[in-house]
């Protein structure tokens, strides 16, 4: 795909107008028109200004390389974990930015309070054959310890993903839970009692992301 038809798709997708683009890109309206005819390619810094506004990483503007899904943008992780000998479930919204193969992975919310362990952290996973992500996760709260792997199978679609986390926390050195990325928190939730209900004869404990 070449540049002009990657801005086109990524500008109708976002529901901005031309006028919309080249205002947050800070150009002229008349020059989002020749980019996405073809008829002028932009300046290297004025691709930046334009993949900023579009949100999408500088590669995948030029359309190197192509890949048959895009993860960035807003998801909801859900986190299985055991307080007490009871589950619990905690959802919160997080940020995907896709650059290649390599996505960064940054909570925007807690998905509980404080009080009940909850904690911001930022972390990478990187896709594999466009269905298997593994990466890592840590705490950016200053009094929180917690870090670890992520494990996620992706729908064939990119539409959502289920896996496992294992890592460092209050509970322990080495605990483990069930993990899911849904577009809606929802979503999240429900992935996490399919995966929770396949396998069942499961005792995790520990705290989650």
């Amino acid at each position: 795909m070449d540049l002009g038809e990657v801005i086109r798709r990524r500008r109708v997708e976002l529901g901005m107008s031309q006028s919309d683009l080249a205002r947050k890109a800070g150009v002229d309206a008349r020059q989002i028109r020749r980019y996405e005819t073809g008829e002028q390619q932009p300046a290297f810094m004025v691709g930046v200004g334009i993949a900023k506004a579009l949100d999408i990483p500088i590669a995948d503007l030029a359309g190197i390389p192509e890949h048959k899904v895009n993860l960035s943008g807003d998801w909801f992780a859900g986190w299985q974990s055991y307080k007490d000998g009871q589950e619990v479930i905690a959802v919160q919204p997080v940020k995907m930015q896709q650059q290649g193969e390599l996505i960064r992975v940054e909570a925007v919310a807690r998905g509980r309070s404080v009080e009940d362990g909850g904690y911001l952290w930022s972390g990478e996973l990187r896709l594999w054959d466009n269905e298997i992500l593994m990466g890592w996760y840590v705490s950016v709260d200053s009094s929180v310890r917690s870090k670890g792997t992520l494990f996620f199978v992706l729908h064939p679609q990119g539409l959502e993903m289920q896996g496992r986390w294992v890592g460092l926390s209050y509970d322990g050195k080495n605990v483990t839970g069930r993990g899911s990325m849904g577009r809606t928190d929802e979503d999240a939730r429900r992935l996490i009692r399919e995966a929770a209900s396949q396998d069942s004869a499961d005792d995790p404990a520990g705290a989650t992301p």
